[in-house]
């Protein structure tokens, strides 16, 4: 299996506590490092992680919130006293490179990396192809515009059966061939069929990261099936009709998403500093979906395990 897990760096909502850091997620794809929002304290969060720097090329903004944006001038500050070079992606809105790029040029000026700006816009649209990855954006709904992100993995290579590679003689410039699944012709023209000299590929795996919005009913199935979930979960349901009125879920609204979007596993967070039980997210989620994991900083869910 692929390595492929998210790791918790802020799971709060706007207000600060002294338990929570604003949000903040970090997308751990074979190394490759993808971060979904940028709190204050997201730096220090990162370092605590012992995650690399250097291994950090794209940045995706879900809205223009602050405790979803505001360190993002600060890490990128840092990044650049730290000498990192290559390329760093942000993908947000139009309005978050107008703001961001004066902020950068009266604070960070002189960057050691190539800082560019991809803009999107609050619709659902394939954003970033990677060899192995995919991402893709699902407009939601809040009181600013926003998004949220679909990290899908695409299709493997198929194994090798190493046994029968040998008892066939196949030489080692047709192996790409075969992973790729072709058969592969003897030079008395005998066929050996690809299933013979190979299993199965690794199913795809999958990570969505829907953040602040209210319930959408239709949004399942434009996810579609995941393995890995996270919904925001600011509010409990007895203050249900607060998070319609602020624009935000409960926990009961995110595991219906889940649900219906046939994910594996629900990831809650963005808690609103209201609540002292953090563990009723998870009670509440579960009377309507069965497999929630509570969030917190510092928690590291490998999708491969779920």
């Amino acid at each position: 299996m692929s390595k492929f897990s998210i790791h918790t760096l802020g799971c709060g909502s706007a207000k600060p506590t002294v338990k929570h850091q604003p949000s903040c997620t970090v997308v751990n794809h074979r190394d490759n490092l993808f971060m979904v929002d940028c709190g204050e304290g997201a730096q220090r969060s990162f370092q605590f992680a012992r995650l690399k720097f250097s291994r950090l090329s794209h940045i995706f903004l879900t809205h223009l919130h602050g405790d979803h944006v505001l360190g993002l001038p600060g890490l990128l500050s840092t990044l650049a006293l730290g000498g990192t070079g290559g390329k760093i992606t942000v993908h947000t809105f139009a309005d978050g490179e107008r703001i961001l790029r004066q902020i950068l040029d009266f604070f960070a000026k002189d960057l050691s990396f190539n800082l560019e700006f991809d803009i999107i816009e609050p619709k659902d649209a394939l954003i970033l192809e990677t060899p192995s990855l995919t991402v893709r954006t699902v407009k939601l709904h809040h009181r600013v515009p926003a998004v949220g992100y679909i990290f899908e993995e695409k299709p493997g290579l198929r194994h090798i059966r190493r046994d029968m590679i040998d008892f066939h003689q196949v030489p080692v410039a047709r192996i790409r061939d075969i992973k790729e699944g072709a058969d592969f012709v003897k030079p008395d023209g005998t066929v050996v069929p690809n299933a013979l000299l190979t299993t199965e590929a690794d199913k795809p795996l999958s990570y969505a990261h829907i953040s602040d919005t209210i319930y959408m009913p239709g949004l399942a199935e434009r996810i579609g099936p995941v393995d890995l979930m996270f919904h925001e979960t600011t509010y409990l349901e007895q203050h249900a009709a607060e998070a319609k009125a602020r624009f935000h879920s409960t926990a009961c609204q995110a595991a219906m998403v889940a649900r219906d979007a046939g994910a594996k596993a629900l990831l809650t967070g963005h808690y609103s500093s209201r609540y002292k039980d953090e563990d009723a997210f998870r009670r509440e989620a579960m009377t309507i979906f069965p497999h929630v994991i509570l969030n917190r900083e510092g928690l590291v869910t490998d999708i491969t395990r779920l």
